[in-house]
């Protein structure tokens, strides 16, 4: 008999562009919330050693943390990677990490400036249809019946109090099967030092991208996408990637 009653997964949690309806920013009007779901096995052996090897090579220490607004505008610690060359090698190291890596990817897009109703916040709806696929990914792998953990990223008091009551709300039944799912959330720090953090943050807004700009080139979500939950017949629309409306 097991010891406990914890499933073998477990769900990092990013996400990319902001969820408010009161000013919707035209140059990127969609909201992206990203599951990341890794065995934990996998994760331990290989997810986490992989990225504190990367650390230790590139900034001589491991306690950076990957942001990819700070990689992507030179900010903070990632200034120092000048010339240009040594930032290109720097990001072509980091996508084979994440290409190399095995974990699953739920997301959600939503469209805010399509949205035909404004009452309902866009990160609920996403949250919704996010944990409801990731729990029929769980079912796919008979762990639906044990206690996943769901990480998130700590966002303010207020927001964080709306979100765990959503999320209660979700896991207690209302939900398109109307069924319990056994998740339990957990708030981290922002600089939370978790290579699955780090990981979900990394793909979010590639995959905003793919929906926003589809025809330009995006060679991060070219890896992503082999990594989205798919059914039976091998469909990621509305199983791995839901974009709404």
């Amino acid at each position: 008999m097991p010891e406990n009653n914890y499933s073998d997964y477990i769900i990092y949690v990013d996400e990319s562009g902001d969820h408010s309806l009161d000013s919707i920013n035209q140059e990127y009007p969609i909201f992206v919330l990203a599951f990341c779901i890794f065995n934990k096995q996998n994760y331990t052996q290989s997810a986490v050693t992989k990225l504190k090897d990367f650390k230790f090579k590139h900034f001589g220490h491991d306690m950076v943390v990957l942001h990819e607004n700070e990689i992507r505008r030179d900010k903070s610690v990632f200034k120092t990677l000048r010339p240009k060359s040594k930032k290109d090698a720097f990001i072509e190291e980091l996508t084979q990490i994440i290409e190399e890596e095995d974990f699953t990817v739920i997301a959600t897009v939503i469209k805010k400036d399509e949205l035909y109703s404004k009452l309902k916040n866009p990160y609920d709806i996403a949250l919704t249809y996010c944990m409801e696929r990731a729990h029929r990914f769980l079912k796919s792998k008979d762990q639906d019946m044990r206690t996943t953990h769901i990480i998130v990223e700590q966002r303010g008091k207020k927001e964080d109090d709306e979100l765990e009551l959503e999320f209660r709300r979700i896991c207690d039944g209302q939900n398109y099967s109307n069924i319990n799912m056994p998740f339990e959330i957990i708030m981290a720090n922002k600089m939370s030092n978790s290579a699955g953090l780090q990981l979900a943050d990394l793909i979010a807004r590639p995959i905003g991208l793919s929906v926003l700009k589809p025809k330009q080139d995006n060679r991060a979500f070219d890896i992503i996408k082999d990594k989205f939950h798919r059914n039976g017949f091998g469909e990621v629309d509305g199983v791995g990637l839901k974009v709404y409306p």
